[in-house]
């Protein structure tokens, strides 16, 4: 009976030995929390927990650094054992002034129109002083003057990237001119 009541200890004990060689990601949330200088939802905080379903090793000493300028997640990373988990940060939304009631209402900027819509035939060219290259192509996406699309070439290679131009013509990137 005693044997029978160790073995049952031990298996109730197993899922709390084996949760603590795991890093815990309730305290990767409490770090990028203090890191972050904002609560996890909030402006300027991270949108969600890190997912608690990550098996992570167990870190003595995670590090924490923005991924870019733009402060639009945070990189939790761990030198040994090696892992690295990004968390989205929610950006921080502006409010704008209240205008005035009589103030007009500002004018939506509308979507440029396509000029080269997809299936259309198009010349795509590149070129410098004294020399150009066209090629006829199909475009693969609708695009308005300045937009890239992509431009399906040759059957047999992967489809190449072009500026549009006007309708029915379009440039490699860098020969816009």
């Amino acid at each position: 009976m005693i044997r029978y009541s160790l073995f049952a200890a031990l298996l109730l004990a197993a899922p709390a030995a084996v949760a603590q060689t795991f890093q815990s990601t309730a305290q990767l949330d409490e770090a990028v929390v203090q890191f972050t200088g904002a609560s996890i939802g909030m402006d300027g905080g991270a949108q969600m927990p890190v997912d608690p379903r990550l098996k992570l090793a167990r870190c003595p000493m995670p590090q924490f650094g923005w991924l870019s300028d733009r402060q639009d997640a945070v990189v939790i990373s761990c030198m040994a054992p090696t892992w690295k988990v990004y968390v989205p940060v929610r950006r921080l939304t502006r409010v704008a002034p209240e205008r005035p009631a009589a103030a007009p209402a500002a004018v939506v900027a509308a979507k440029p129109e396509p000029v080269i819509r997809r299936g259309d035939p198009i010349m795509v060219e590149a070129g410098a002083p004294g020399f150009s290259i066209t090629r006829d192509g199909v475009a693969m996406g609708d695009a308005p003057v300045g937009g890239r699309l992509m431009v399906k070439i040759d059957p047999a290679k992967p489809p190449i990237q072009a500026i549009a131009l006007e309708s029915g013509r379009a440039a490699l990137p860098g020969f816009t001119g």
